[in-house]
């Protein structure tokens, strides 16, 4: 076993670092209470070319793995910028996956470069309202007319919909009675978002708010066949590649902030003094940040073996679905624990650890809940019966 990062890494881990440092904690903070998108920091990582870090090289991209796409979301999640910052820069990062594998030459070489320098913004638009975590159970239609399908249908929680030009789209073009398989009659699309033919409405949230959650309403959308990927039939299949990786950089996100969360606790313990002393004396506060850290080393360790494994073309769903559930939880506990050390403070917004207690709740909820983590692995590592 080799732990240590390689050159390419170390400079990603650094370049990245610095890079974030130039947006601190009062600028998400503004952006956050404003509900206004980061276009700042956007342009800044664009211009970077860290928008195209898994991009293949002829496209535009540089072609690393998720390992070093795991660091980069890290380090802006740990500057401070949380789920702001990384939901930002997310989707262009890594939600283009099924379009790199099973899209059209046509279709790459005209998207994945805009994607890579940032002129092009991009949404997934698979969660419905009726289905939530059961993809089968979608019921957006894809209706053949001609060489053409209409859609008709809606999505909620579709981060970025509001400044995306396009959509990755899963909808059903066969009714879940009548396919053969739950699975089967699924089919995505990679189009524009006409605004003619959908409305998008934010949803107002707990936090994360300089990036929008939205529902749309999808209005006899017409899309040209040379904006379907790959089969018609088999979106369920292409979607599920990008899974574990998604697992994975939503765990980096999650560690990032429990980084954050605790650095700021430990710089208040050693600041604040309360009857002649710093706070951060006492075991009552010392020892929770120390498990913390313990829990959120631990965590990194099943990251970067998960991620390891899926640059290597090993199979990986057991240890990318224990990383996301492992670094979720430490992730948050760091948070929580960094509220409860500054006390009264901590409910302020004056420290930031409030902001970041809300974004890293996110992390056990979405994409996938923790509850469905433990699923999976029951069934599927553990080989018990299924639950749902």
């Amino acid at each position: 076993m080799d732990f240590e990062l390689t050159d390419d890494q170390q400079t990603i881990r650094k370049a990245v670092a610095e890079l974030a440092a130039k947006f601190d904690d009062t600028y998400w903070l503004d952006k956050d209470q404003a509900h206004e998108f980061p276009t700042e920091f956007y342009d800044a990582f664009a211009q970077g070319g860290w928008l195209g870090i898994t991009t293949p090289e002829e496209y535009g991209g540089s072609g690393f793995g998720i390992t070093e796409a795991s660091i980069l979301l890290e380090e802006v999640a740990a500057s401070g910028a949380g789920m702001n910052g990384a939901s930002s820069i997310h989707m262009s990062i890594f939600g283009m996956h099924p379009v790199i594998v099973h899209g059209s030459e046509e279709m790459k070489k005209e998207n994945l470069p805009r994607i890579a320098n940032g002129d092009l913004h991009v949404c997934f638009g698979v969660t419905e309202p009726g289905a939530g975590l059961d993809t089968t159970r979608i019921t957006t239609f894809a209706r053949r007319d001609g060489s053409d399908y209409v859609v008709n249908g809606r999505k909620v929680w579709i981060s970025k919909a509001v400044e995306s030009e396009k959509v990755l789209l899963l909808t059903r073009t066969a009714k879940y009675e009548d396919s053969a398989r739950k699975t089967d009659g699924l089919t995505l699309f990679f189009t524009d978002l006409d605004r003619a033919h959908v409305d998008i409405r934010p949803i107002r949230k707990m936090g994360r708010n300089a990036v929008t959650s939205n529902e749309l309403y999808i209005d006899d959308l017409r899309i040209p066949e040379e904006h379907r990927v790959g089969e018609e039939g088999q979106g369920f299949k292409y979607i599920l590649d990008g899974l574990n990786p998604e697992r994975c950089l939503i765990a980096s996100e999650a560690l990032g902030i429990g980084g954050a969360a605790l650095r700021a606790a430990v710089r208040y313990g050693n600041e604040r003094e309360v009857f002649g002393r710093p706070i951060g004396k006492n075991q009552g506060v010392a020892f929770p940040l120390a498990d913390s850290l313990a829990r959120l080393d631990a965590a990194e360790l099943m990251l970067r073996k998960a991620t390891w494994l899926y640059d290597k073309g090993l199979p990986c769903g057991r240890e990318a679905n224990t990383a996301k559930y492992l670094c979720a939880d430490a992730g948050f506990d760091a948070a929580d624990r960094a509220v409860q050390t500054h006390g009264g403070m901590g409910y302020s917004e004056e420290y930031h650890v409030a902001r970041y207690f809300r974004e890293a709740r996110l992390t056990r909820i979405a994409p996938i809940s923790q509850e469905m983590i433990l699923n999976f692995l029951a069934e599927h590592v553990l080989r018990l019966p299924r639950s749902y």
